[in-house]
């Protein structure tokens, strides 16, 4: 049995990793988009690095692009089988898809426009909406805590992962040799105490993990509320500036949190009157879908569902549909709050809005995530004085602004409690995915003097051997 990754390997996007059995069948665990990797990026997400024919079965562990995204270039490329995941993954990962296919077009279009131009050919997007539409026949949904045999010799089990939405870690049981293997995939890990859904669960024991390590040289717990942090700003940019704030903010998860805490202000009667923006047909729809799945909610959510039926609606919010309605958003001069996709700055409006924004003091650029180092997002939070966006420059002279506490990775105490319930010694090895490769050496250091007797950095596309 062996072990390759194709994506998240000593990076933070492009989940992609594949479980070859003895018998020649292969598991696919992910099938995720790059991002924000500037030039490299459209060339990683243009080869998948195998080939999708071979895959038997795809596991996917949520809806997020960078888990996801590549899933319609998997089925165009010839891959037939199942996907499975939870119910609410399946859901927003339709969602997801389309729009992605939808931004990928679009932005595609945009930059062909230039490129004619120049005299340059034309380039085509990595898939299209109807490469999308096949994917979705092919999800296969299972709740959390059932096992299901995927296989003769395979048997699948998914568990809470606390991420997002129908977040969920895979526990795999692979017979081989006629004796049982372990495998579990973290996916993305959330963060304990989580203000809407419910902490990661525990899991049995295994003999492999992967698991992620965006923050495995991180903590978040002595940050502010990011409700308090949020007021802050309005404050201090809209009520006595009169300017914009644009946050960045993935569709699904980072959106519908910011709108909790706004939504709470509100509650408490100290949410500030300007106008509050979603420009997002996705977040629109992401919302729904999350509005959908009360099930996934923590109690305290649970709690203040019986007194507010919509715990994502207050007064002065707006949803923005329509592309002439995004566009007239920059030429208005009121104070407002504008959320728009990606979480990374790196796609769809958010990018107008920023490119609109970004030269005048008065206006702030709130972070609010993690951003791969190479994106936009990431750019603008370490203090770069011009950035390019559509292959024009502009001078940084908004403010930017982060707020940490609202990471939905779980952070390095985070990882070490949803390993507690491991015995290290019976791991016989541990491979960290999805992050950073000087904080994946630290993080490595960690786990080997918690008992981790193997911890491996997988490098793109190496294949690692487990000896059985």
């Amino acid at each position: 049995m062996k072990i390759s990754f194709h994506g998240a390997a000593r990076t933070v996007t492009g989940s992609k990793h594949i479980i070859h059995l003895n018998n020649g069948k292969k598991i696919l665990l992910d099938c995720g988009l790059f991002q924000g990797l500037r030039e490299k990026t459209r060339e990683y997400n243009s080869e998948l690095g195998f080939d999708a024919k071979e895959i038997d079965h795809v596991i996917l562990s949520h809806a997020h692009i960078d888990h996801s995204g590549l899933l319609p270039k998997l089925a165009k490329d010839g891959f037939r089988g199942k996907i499975w995941c939870t119910h609410a993954t399946a859901d927003l990962a339709k969602i997801l898809l389309s729009d992605s296919a939808y931004i990928q077009e679009a932005d595609v279009s945009y930059v062909n426009k230039k490129r004619s131009k120049q005299g340059l050919n034309y380039l085509s997007p990595i898939y299209t909406a109807s490469d999308a539409e096949i994917v979705y026949p092919m999800f296969s949904t299972l709740a959390y805590d059932k096992k299901i045999k995927i296989d003769e010799d395979i048997e699948l089990m998914l568990t809470d992962a606390g991420h997002i939405l129908g977040s969920a870690c895979v526990h795999l049981t692979i017979k081989e040799n006629n004796k049982p293997v372990r495998i579990t995939f973290s996916g993305d890990v959330g963060r304990y105490r989580d203000i809407i859904l419910k902490s990661p669960s525990k899991f049995p024991q295994a003999d492999y993990i992967i698991l992620e390590s965006t923050y495995g040289n991180s903590l978040h717990a002595n940050f502010r509320p990011a409700n308090e942090e949020l007021l802050n700003h309005i404050e201090e940019v809209c009520v006595k500036k009169g300017g914009k704030i644009i946050i960045p903010a993935f569709s699904v998860g980072r959106t519908q949190e910011i709108l909790y805490d706004l939504n709470m202000l509100e509650l408490e009667n100290r949410l500030p009157d300007v106008d509050y923006f979603v420009d997002s047909p996705l977040s629109n729809r992401a919302t729904a879908v999350i509005k959908a799945h009360p099930d996934c909610y923590n109690k305290r959510v649970q709690e203040i569902l019986k007194r507010d039926s919509d715990p994502f609606g207050f007064k002065g919010l707006k949803f923005i549909t329509k592309v002439e309605d995004s566009k007239a958003l920059n030429s208005r001069k009121n104070p407002m709050v504008i959320i728009s996709a990606s979480g990374m700055a790196d796609a769809g409006r958010v990018k107008h809005h920023i490119a609109n924004a970004i030269s005048d003091e008065k206006n702030m650029v709130l972070i609010v995530g993690y951003c791969e180092p190479n994106s936009l997002g990431a750019r603008l939070a370490r203090g770069e004085e011009k950035v390019r966006i559509f292959r024009d420059e502009y001078q940084v002279k908004a403010k930017v602004a982060s707020i940490r506490s609202m990471s939905a990775h779980a952070d390095y105490d985070d990882l070490c409690q949803f390993l507690s319930c491991q015995n290290p010694r019976q791991v016989s090895k541990l491979f960290l995915v999805h992050g950073e490769y000087d904080v994946q050496k630290e993080f490595a250091r960690k786990l080997s003097k918690k008992g981790f007797q193997d911890v491996v950095i997988p490098e793109m596309h190496q294949t690692i051997g487990l000896g059985i």
